[in-house]
């Protein structure tokens, strides 16, 4: 298999613990019954289990375009060491900020956002 391909089944994984990290703060927050009902009317969630919460979706965000990225360099054969270096920097960089954002760090969590997004620009430079 290749490392790209690798290192998306990664992202993956790290994007279904961010959401186990994200529900388990819910539920400490809001309760079971509520978090296991039909979640109309919400409080906000709060404190770090709200940061969870927006870092597990931002995962989402950034998943999509890698996922997209690293298929489309591994069908069209364009996978080399830049596109490898970028997945790396991609699933990295993000592994940093999920644990960067769940701790409060503002700054630092967009620098390591803008690692990742290296990743992305190095994989796309690549399918030019």
């Amino acid at each position: 298999m290749k490392p790209e391909l690798m290192l998306l089944a990664w992202a993956v994984v790290l994007t279904f613990a961010q959401m186990l990290i994200a529900v388990t703060g819910a539920t400490l927050q809001l309760g079971l019954p509520t978090v296991a009902g039909n979640r109309e009317n919400l409080p906000p969630i709060t404190g770090w289990a709200g940061r969870a919460q927006r870092a597990h979706r931002n995962m989402l965000e950034n998943l999509v375009l890698f996922a997209a990225l690293v298929l489309i360099a591994f069908f069209a054969q364009k996978t080399n060491n830049m596109t490898l270096l970028g997945a790396q920097l991609f699933f990295w960089a993000r592994l940093a900020y999920a644990a960067v954002y769940l701790v409060g760090i503002p700054w630092l969590r967009t620098g390591v956002w803008f690692v990742s997004a290296a990743g992305l620009v190095l994989i796309f430079l690549q399918l030019l």
